[in-house]
């Protein structure tokens, strides 16, 4: 069975990594896709976002990553795709994640959500709190993968 996994990885954590390694335990193939999304501003494009989740899941044979920018639910007919698996790290998630689910499904009736709940050893960490604590020169080398971690370090001219 092949499901999609999708964000904007800027960059990609080891949250992401923890659900990614979890869910391709459990399927066939896992569709990584990362979305450009117009309203926000990227530290990264979204070629060093591919090649960044390329390297950090390079380790798992049932990975493929892919890029888009229109709609999940378009891509997911184009590809063949009925489930997305989606990521909670807190009850204010769900409220946003419920919301996407929901529109999926009324332009997809065929597309199912699954949520899995993020291990809680990474329920506080995101993607903008790796960016800001790297701006202000705290360490976040053990909240992504290494290769993410060398490439924060060249976007910021450090190291």
């Amino acid at each position: 069975m092949k499901v999609l996994y999708t964000g904007s990885f800027d960059p990609i954590t080891v949250g992401h990594m923890d659900i990614i390694n979890r869910i391709a335990k459990k399927f066939d193939e896992i569709i990584v896709t990362v979305f450009n999304n117009c309203e926000k501003d990227y530290w990264f494009t979204i070629e060093e976002r591919c090649k960044m989740v390329r390297e950090a899941t390079s380790h798992l044979n049932n990975v493929k990553v892919d890029f888009t920018g229109g709609l999940v639910a378009d891509y997911c007919k184009k590809n063949n795709i009925n489930i997305i698996v989606r990521g909670l790290r807190a009850v204010s998630d769900y409220e946003y994640e419920l919301a996407i689910s929901s529109i999926n499904k009324h332009l997809d009736n065929d597309l199912e959500t699954i949520f899995l709940v993020a291990s809680s050893e990474y329920s506080f960490l995101s993607s903008s709190m790796i960016k800001d604590v790297a701006e202000h020169g705290g360490n976040f080398e053990d909240l992504v993968p290494k290769n993410v971690s060398q490439e924060i370090y060249k976007k910021l001219g450090r190291k």
